[in-house]
């Protein structure tokens, strides 16, 4: 009986302790849907006067562009991919490739605290959304049916984006 407890407490304490500390199996950090420590910690009103009306269905409501209609899709010029959201940087040209889903794709991020993956379970599904480090926003999903060296394909929505050519400024916040 008391071995039975104790197993029960360490099951039960190793399931509470699911953190933003777990990582995937190619490094990058996989958060609960309750983990809210977002560096950008804004209100909804706060995000709608920031965001258009698009990218805030993206966003902060886990939207999505129809497949081919996003502005980045095809774009393969030199440069970084930022959030919209948050502004760093989160994807670059580096690691773009056309995977044919009709959604810009790359194979891995920026690096990987810009990033984070949370478990998406909506409609049935079973897979993993990607989301923006600081702010927490919906930037997309990442598969595993990538090319090499990582396997992986995250599939980003160009709304969620904001594309600067190389050698371009970084956006920046503007002063309300």
């Amino acid at each position: 009986m008391r071995n039975s407890i104790l197993i029960f407490a360490a099951l039960f304490f190793s399931a509470c302790a699911y953190s933003q500390e777990e990582k995937s199996d190619d490094g990058v950090t996989i958060v609960t849907e309750e983990f809210t420590d977002f560096e950008m910690a804004l209100s909804e009103s706060e995000w709608k006067s920031r965001l258009t009306a698009f990218q805030y269905e993206v966003l902060r409501e886990q939207g999505t562009e129809r497949a081919f209609t996003g502005k980045l899709n095809k774009n393969y010029k030199k440069g970084t991919y930022y959030s919209a959201a948050s502004l760093q940087p989160v994807f670059s040209s580096d690691t773009k490739f056309d995977s044919g889903s009709g959604w810009p794709s790359f194979y891995e991020p920026f690096d990987n605290d810009a990033v984070y993956l949370r478990l998406d379970t909506k409609y049935g599904w079973r897979r993993w959304e990607v989301i923006d480090s600081k702010s927490g926003s919906h930037l997309g999903h990442v598969f595993d049916d990538g090319p090499k060296p990582t396997g992986k394909r995250y599939c980003i929505n160009s709304e969620a984006l904001i594309f600067v050519p190389e050698g371009g400024e970084p956006p920046k916040l503007e002063n309300n």
